[in-house]
């Protein structure tokens, strides 16, 4: 068993999450009480006697660990008292769906103080309000609280903390959290490697993606984080290219395209990975996507070298771009001094996104503080902002792309037009994009790169022939 296995032997941590978000809530609000919260509801999908594919609410299944739908939960603060409540059995359904879940076993399943049917949320409610004397607040999503449920005893329903409280606290993980991460990773990488060897004879972008969900199924992440990416050609020059049915022979030329870009991660127990790799679809890079893919690395490798507790990430972005303008000076792409194109923003043109995002249950996750109205257009787009804190998990994703719709506006401008060789510019369309993507842990000194997928040239390049 690895370590990472001998962790999460153990049970999800939901009574240290509570704890934490209830002196999240005490520290904002000076008093709490109870924490409520609901899991996602069974949804029907219109016209058919089918249920929509089940997704658990990230706020409840930090509380609980529980991927059951139709449940509750409540922890009482002051009891330090965390209670799940489960649909009881409903005896026409068990011939379709087995046997649910009984109070006791989900007591075993679940770090929780006790379990009860979610036919007794009103009275066990009511019994904490009397309590408190009625003197206390009941914490709750206000969109997420069903019609039947009643705080009546409280003196005060509070429904817009609590969505924040959970949102702040999720930022840091703990070392469960953690080894879920990396599970995910690891599960990933496995079908990224997948996805390399099926792009040795596939003929179209699907056959890639197949390969890549059926590795990530086999070895334990039945969903996707996401929607995975597979762009050949120019069409990894679309940052969410979401097609992933294009031939992979390019259409004039007659001959397989370049290359091919593979944006995916698995997701483990509702926490996900989030990698992005480039192949060579002949076994090896052609000479203009060599070059553009080792100034990525390069953009990557020296921004997680920056990384550590405290760190700006605003910085990092800066730098990344600072990396990339030399880069493109060297190929003879960009003309100019390094400070001119920078304060220009000019490379914004190649690099229009920004360096990456926290991760955790959600791809884009929780508490980046993103600022979209900013007029700085290198920032605008920058899902962190702010200062990086130890146990925060962020990804890396520098990358520079040949889109037309992006850069032909730049050419064509007075002021920004000189600075891009349009002669030089011509042999890289081709390209399309170049993105590389890793998740990070931050620690006190440093990181913890969790992502074990390849990434060196030479070794993608072996794997792929």
């Amino acid at each position: 068993m690895t370590s990472v296995d001998k962790i999460l032997a153990a049970k999800y941590p939901a009574k240290a999450h509570a704890r934490r978000v209830a002196e999240s809530l005490k520290a904002q609000n000076g008093a709490a009480g109870l924490i409520y919260l609901e899991a996602q509801k069974t949804r029907m999908i219109e016209d058919s006697d089918e249920s929509m594919p089940f997704r658990q609410r990230r706020a409840f299944f930090y509380l609980t660990g529980c991927l059951l739908p139709d449940s509750y939960v409540a922890y009482d603060i002051r009891k330090d008292e965390l209670t799940l409540f489960i649909p009881p059995i409903d005896p026409e359904s068990v011939i379709w769906s087995g046997l649910p879940l009984s109070p006791a076993e989900a007591v075993k399943q679940y770090d929780v103080d006790r379990a009860l049917y979610t036919t007794d949320v009103n009275a066990t409610l009511a019994a904490v309000a009397a309590a408190h004397d009625g003197k206390t607040v009941a914490f709750a999503i206000g969109e997420q609280v069903s019609e039947g449920t009643s705080f009546q005893g409280f003196a005060e329903t509070n429904t817009g903390a609590l969505k924040k409280a959970i949102e702040d606290t999720r930022v840091l993980k703990d070392a469960y959290e953690i080894a879920l991460l990396r599970k995910a990773n690891d599960i990933s990488a496995k079908a990224h490697i997948a996805a390399i060897q099926a792009a040795k004879t596939a003929t179209n972008e699907r056959e890639i993606e197949a390969a890549f969900i059926g590795a990530s199924i086999a070895n334990g992440c039945r969903e996707m984080s996401y929607h995975p990416i597979v762009a050949g050609g120019e069409g990894g020059a679309t940052l969410h290219y979401v097609k992933n049915d294009e031939s992979l022979v390019d259409p004039v030329t007659k001959k397989r395209k370049n290359n091919v870009l593979i944006d995916a991660g698995g997701e483990y127990q509702t926490y996900c990975a989030d990698i992005t790799r480039v192949i060579p679809l002949s076994g090896k890079f052609a000479p203009e996507t060599r070059q553009i893919y080792e100034i990525v690395l390069q953009m990557q490798d020296e921004c997680i070298a920056m990384l550590k507790d405290g760190v700006l990430w605003d910085d990092v972005h800066a730098h990344a771009h600072r990396v990339a303008i030399r880069g493109l000076l060297k190929l003879g792409i960009l003309r100019g001094s390094e400070d001119e194109l920078f304060d220009k923003r000019v490379s914004v043109a190649f690099f229009p996104h920004g360096l990456g995002h926290y991760l955790g249950m959600d791809t884009h996750d929780t508490g980046g503080n993103a600022n979209y109205e900013d007029q700085d257009k290198m920032f605008r787009y920058l899902r962190v902002r702010g200062h990086l804190p130890a146990g925060s998990v962020v990804t890396v994703e520098p990358g520079i792309y040949f889109c037309r719709f992006i850069i032909d506006p730049v050419l064509e401008s007075p002021e920004l037009g000189k600075y891009i060789d349009a002669t030089v510019l011509e042999r890289y369309w081709s390209v399309g994009g170049v993105r590389i993507e890793d998740n990070l842990h931050i620690t006190k000194d440093g990181y913890d790169n969790l992502t074990t997928a390849p990434k060196v040239a030479a070794e993608v390049e072996a794997l792929a022939q």
